[in-house]
C-alpha cells in the first residue's frame, strides 16, 4: 500500500509539473522577452521536480522543457528561429539534450547533498540555485560549439565587443542568467521545501 501511494503521489506531481511547464512554455508566463536571449522561468518546475522526485524526474521534466524550447524555434522565438534557419539539428542539440542534462544533474546534486551533513533546507537551496546555472552553462556552451562562427552569432559578438567566446557568453547572458538564478533560487526553493514537507519526501 505504501509503495502504491508513493507511486500515485509521484505520478500526480510529475503530471502537475509537466502541465505547468507546458502552460508556461506556450503563454507569456514562461518567458521574459529581451533583445537577445529570452529569460526563461521554466527552470523553476524542473528544479522543483528534480529536488522532490529525483534525478530521473528531473531529466524527464528537463526533456519536456527542452522539447517546448525547440518548438518555440518554429516562429515563436526570433532568436530560436534564426538558429533553426542556420542548422536545425544543432538547434535541437542546443535546446533539448542540454535541458535533460540540467534536470538530471540537479537531481543528482540534491541527492548527493542529502548524503552530507548539510541541513535539508541548505541542500534544497543549493540545488535550486544550481539548476538555472546549469541551464545557462549547457545552453550557452552548446550554442558556442554549434554556432559561434556563424554570421548571426558573430553579429552579436561584434555588437557586444567580445574578444573571445568566454567574454561573449558573459556579456550575452549576464542579466538573463542572473535573473533566472535569482528567481529559481527564491521561488524554486520555497516551492520545493513546501512540497517536500507537505508530501513527506526525504
Amino acid at each position: 500500500m505504501t509503495q502504491k501511494k508513493f507511486s500515485t503521489k509521484y505520478l500526480v506531481e510529475m503530471a502537475l509539473l509537466v502541465a505547468i511547464i507546458l502552460i508556461m512554455a506556450f503563454t507569456p508566463i514562461g518567458y521574459i522577452r529581451t533583445a537577445g536571449l529570452e529569460i526563461t522561468l521554466i527552470v523553476i518546475p524542473v528544479a522543483v521536480g528534480a529536488v522532490t522526485l529525483g534525478p530521473a524526474a528531473g531529466a524527464i521534466l528537463g526533456g519536456v522543457f527542452g522539447v517546448t524550447s525547440f518548438i518555440q524555434c518554429f516562429g515563436m522565438s526570433p532568436f530560436g528561429a534564426a538558429l533553426l534557419g542556420i542548422n536545425g539539428f544543432l538547434t535541437f542539440l542546443v535546446c533539448v539534450p542540454t535541458r535533460i542534462l540540467m534536470g538530471w544533474l540537479t537531481g543528482l546534486i540534491y541527492k548527493g547533498l542529502r548524503k552530507t551533513k548539510l541541513p535539508s533546507g541548505a541542500s534544497v537551496t543549493i540545488s535550486n540555485l544550481c539548476c538555472p546555472l546549469l541551464n545557462t552553462t549547457f545552453f550557452m556552451g552548446m550554442l558556442v560549439i554549434g554556432f559561434y562562427n556563424t554570421e548571426y552569432i558573430q553579429s552579436f559578438v561584434s555588437a557586444l565587443g567580445a574578444k573571445n567566446a568566454l567574454l561573449f557568453i558573459l556579456a550575452f547572458v549576464g542579466v538573463n542568467g542572473l535573473v533566472e538564478a535569482i528567481v529559481c533560487f527564491v521561488v524554486g526553493t520555497a516551492i520545493s521545501a513546501a512540497l517536500k514537507k507537505a508530501l513527506k519526501y526525504n
